[in-house]
């Protein structure tokens, strides 16, 4: 039985265009990846979180820069309502699926990666591929070298 796939990137569009935005989404491409692999075994590594979602949820508009925060300081809740994602088909309502907290922890403990970085990350989504590429993905690799960061989980809202 062949599997049913979701158009993504056609139901984004569609998305997008539904809240008023004229122009389509120009979806960034790479030709290489800044990927590799691993240069010690995943249970030595040192790993960290990135996440979309802004951590601090007391602040109703929130300024959108990219930002290093200490894993003693996760919030309970992130702000995840002025994002623009599916919010008919989903929900962050289960900070885990977003932001895999205990997830890792147990991996720690069960020996399968290393140690948990001092500090996780947060980056804005935005419609300019300048600004993330020039200013908040730098800003957040020097942060995890910084933490001498391994390898860092990419969860985006």
């Amino acid at each position: 039985m062949a599997a049913d796939f979701i158009p993504y990137m056609e139901r984004t569009r569609l998305y997008y265009r539904a809240q008023g935005f004229t122009r389509d989404y120009v979806w960034a491409t790479h030709d290489d990846t800044p990927f590799h692999t691993l240069k010690k075994p995943l249970n030595t590594c040192r790993v960290t979180l990135i996440t979309t979602a802004v951590a601090h949820p007391e602040i109703p508009k929130p300024v959108r820069k990219a930002e290093s925060i200490p894993f003693s300081e996760v919030p309970d809740s992130f702000l995840t309502d002025e994002l623009s994602w599916d919010k008919e088909t989903t929900h962050t309502d289960d900070r885990e699926s977003y932001f895999p907290i205990e997830s890792l922890t147990a991996l720690i403990d069960d020996g399968v990666i290393g140690s948990l970085a001092d500090r996780f990350h947060f980056i804005p989504t935005q419609y300019s591929h300048r600004a993330t590429i020039d200013e908040d993905a730098p800003a957040i690799a020097r942060a995890c070298i910084e933490d001498d960061v391994d390898v860092a989980l990419l969860v985006p809202i």
